[in-house]
């Protein structure tokens, strides 16, 4: 499958945050634009669900900026689960919520949202928090922004036991929180 995509060789942040990832430690990946970050979210979450379509409640979240942020990683995704039976979805920002409610019923197994988004889906228990295993935050910059970081604490407070993945360019003051609120015992794997 890697080879259709043309991936042959993983890159050195990929060879050196993937077994930390898969270890299943909270962990910062730090690393500069093109270094495969993205491809490493996708495919550590795909083995993590074992590439397998369980219950209907999502078992992986991943937090993006922004819509269009969303719709690259859904595409990302779909790149690798076009002929899987895992269920990748993506909520949009424009869909009512009892739309977005009703889809998910229907049974994912991957949730893309933005924290605006995600946290309302929480509140109207659209979501179970407790079968989430891995919350990954895609560009993990934008959370500087109030509003988002506020979204972020607040879906954060309703998830017992996960496994949390930030990817970054760089760790950001602002990140040092998140050790002590949610990402207790976390790693840095930095390039």
């Amino acid at each position: 499958m890697l080879e259709h995509l043309e991936i042959t060789t993983p890159t050195p942040f990929q060879s050196k945050s993937i077994p930390v990832i898969k270890s299943g430690a909270n962990i910062f990946c730090i690393a500069p634009k093109n270094s495969g970050k993205t491809t490493t979210l996708v495919l550590t979450t795909l083995h993590k669900l074992k590439f397998a379509e369980v219950g209907n409640t999502p078992r992986a979240v991943v937090l993006v900026e922004n819509k269009e942020r969303g719709a690259e990683m859904y595409a990302a995704f779909f790149a690798y689960t076009r002929y899987k039976d895992i269920r990748v979805y993506l909520a949009e920002e424009k869909l009512h919520m009892d739309m977005i409610k009703s889809e998910i019923f229907e049974g994912i197994d991957i949730l893309i949202a933005t924290p605006n988004k995600l946290n309302k889906i929480l509140l109207a228990a659209g979501v179970n928090p407790k079968q989430i295993n891995l919350f990954s935050i895609d560009d993990a910059e934008f959370l500087s922004q109030k509003s988002a970081n506020n979204d972020l604490m607040a879906i954060t407070e309703s998830i017992n036991k996960c496994q949390f993945v930030l990817y970054s360019d760089k760790m950001h003051p602002h990140f040092k929180r998140f050790q002590s609120y949610f990402m207790q015992h976390s790693r840095i794997v930095k390039m």
